[in-house]
């Protein structure tokens, strides 16, 4: 039976499990149901428009399921629709996700900071405001990666593979004088002992799952909103193939190894 109330988690594809394990341990009580867009994925490469447009529905969604918060688990989509999301939702808690751009620029010692994302990341108006208001005395150096997102929706976070996909574009920011790499996307963990094998142990990997769970806590604590019985449920859903996102969550989080597809009137 499906939770009451849940906290709904999306990402275009599995990346967004990697936010949703740092709110299992923040909010180990909460009822989470995670939505993976695969049928869409990767939101990277496409426009703003078609993004916004799947976030919405989306969000139309998850409010149809009563969810008391939404979490946009993915860069490229908290960068193309979170005031659109705001704006169709304003009662719903609704929380996006953004580089750490911030807390790099404090521990960089160079001044350069490097920055993996999608390509929709990086060129959105929101991205830039926040290098202007978080780092503008920082270099800021900016690397495309769209090929680490097909990397992870095809599990393959480890090995071989995934060090050489990692390997150039890490010595690439790393030879202009980042001391500090910020994964701009939330696929991007799940490579993250490749990505530190590349980049050697004195280089900080920063990441926003932790952040976005602290946030979310915040919010329903303001509300009244938080869950104080538990232990939470965990329900899977995908726009794609349900044995594939359950086969991915079992091998990245070890979870459960159940999925189910998400009505039609939503894909």
């Amino acid at each position: 039976m499906a939770a009451p109330h849940p906290i709904g988690v999306y990402d275009s594809g599995v990346g967004g499990l990697s936010v949703l394990r740092a709110i299992r341990d923040a909010l180990p009580q909460e009822d989470l149901l995670y939505l993976a867009d695969s049928a869409h994925v990767p939101y990277g490469e496409k426009s703003q428009d078609y993004v916004q447009q799947r976030s919405l529905a989306i969000a139309d969604y998850f409010v149809s399921r009563q969810a008391r918060a939404m979490v946009v688990a993915c860069n490229t989509a908290t960068a193309a629709a979170i005031a659109a999301l705001r704006a169709r939702h304003p009662d719903l808690i609704i929380i996006g996700v953004e580089p750490a751009i911030k807390p790099a620029a404090h521990l960089t010692h160079s001044g350069v900071v490097g920055v993996f994302a999608t390509t929709g990341t990086l060129a959105s108006p929101k991205f830039a405001a926040l290098v202007q208001r978080e780092a503008p005395e920082i270099r800021i150096l900016f690397r495309p990666c769209p090929e680490w997102v097909l990397l992870v929706e095809q599990g393959e976070i480890s090995g071989p593979k995934a060090a050489q996909a990692v390997a150039a574009p890490v010595r690439e920011l790393l030879d202009q004088g980042a001391d500090a790499l910020v994964l701009g996307c939330t696929h991007f963990p799940f490579l993250r002992e490749a990505i530190a094998a590349a980049a050697g142990p004195t280089v900080p990997l920063l990441e926003t799952g932790g952040p976005v769970a602290r946030r979310l806590r915040h919010q329903l604590q303001e509300r009244g909103w938080l869950k104080m019985d538990g232990p939470g449920t965990l329900a899977l859903e995908t726009t794609g193939d349900p044995a594939a996102l359950a086969q991915m969550g079992a091998r990245l989080l070890g979870l459960p190894a159940q999925a189910t597809q998400t009505p039609a009137q939503s894909r």
